[in-house]
């Protein structure tokens, strides 16, 4: 385990839920945070929280160079990044057939494209800091929820991407951790769950639809980072879930032999009478909900 005062860590999606909170409790513990976001007067609001040490970038991981920008003033003003939290991510609830295309891939876009621009661009410093790179993924990435293509697609590339960093990069002295959480109380869930059609979807599904605490999931968060683990899960039983991988989807399919149709038709319906681009709003992590709705 290192020590985290004095440490620089960059956070993406670091406005509002997971990375907000965790930034607070990192500058508890002396971490130097750069934070990285979409909404200036949320990022304004934690750097505040987070100390004289602490600041924030405007920028949009879908924007190469957006984020370069902020990235570059980061390691100037710091002179080092030592960890990244590849954390933005966006969620956008709609069956395959009737979602908005632009919806679908706008959410590739950031949650997993943007994770890779994040590691892209700060791969370099963290080379040289011998750093701890953080990619969160989800339970999505194990289990295929009907009805969230995109965002399982999305958070099964971000798991793949770590499994393949880490031993690309274990020689040269960075560390590779990807966190799964299950439903935590973030603003992304309760966007999902007022879904008309969706919402009740999520909640209806047995045994891991429970929505836990932004703290139970921070404390997770920050004991990984502070032991640079190559696993975070939030809870804990999403690693010995991992090992029953292949029987989860026949598990989905048999389970959703009734409830899926139902909730298909009701998705048309609701498509027919909002729209497309309404049925299939984001929801999401730093302010990038928003800036999806009005960049499309």
């Amino acid at each position: 385990m290192r020590p985290l005062p004095g440490q620089v860590v960059l956070i993406t999606g670091a406005s509002r839920g997971i990375g907000a909170a965790v930034a607070r409790k990192l500058a508890q513990d002396g971490a130097k945070l750069a934070l990285v976001g979409l909404e200036p007067d949320e990022l304004k609001k934690v750097a505040e929280d987070c100390g004289p040490d602490a600041g924030w970038w405007e920028a949009d991981v879908t924007d190469t160079d957006s984020l370069r920008t902020a990235v570059e003033a980061i390691a100037e003003r710091y002179g080092r990044i030592d960890v990244v939290m590849a954390n933005a991510g966006i969620a956008a609830p709609g069956f395959s057939r009737s979602m908005d295309p632009k919806v679908w891939e706008r959410v590739l876009d950031v949650d997993l494209v943007g994770v890779w621009r994040t590691v892209h661009l700060t791969l370099p410093y963290l080379l040289e800091s011998k750093g701890y790179l953080l990619l969160v993924s989800s339970l999505a990435a194990i289990v295929h929820i009907p009805g969230l293509a995109s965002y399982n697609v999305s958070k099964a590339g971000v798991e793949a991407m770590g499994d393949t960093l880490r031993p690309e990069l274990k020689h040269l002295g960075v560390r590779v951790g990807v966190a799964h959480m299950t439903f935590v109380d973030t603003d992304m869930v309760r966007g999902v769950d007022t879904h008309p059609v969706f919402g009740k979807v999520r909640t209806g599904i047995p045994g891991v639809s429970k929505t836990y605490s932004l703290e139970f999931a921070v404390g997770k968060f920050v004991e990984g980072i502070r032991k640079r683990s190559r696993t975070v899960h939030v809870p804990g039983w999403i690693g010995a879930l991992k090992v029953f991988r292949w029987v989860i989807p026949h598990v989905i399919e048999a389970g959703s032999r009734f409830s899926v149709p139902k909730a298909d038709a009701a998705a048309l319906a609701d498509v027919r009478s909002r729209g497309a681009e309404a049925s299939s709003r984001p929801s999401g992590a730093g302010g990038l909900a928003d800036a999806a709705a009005a960049q499309k």
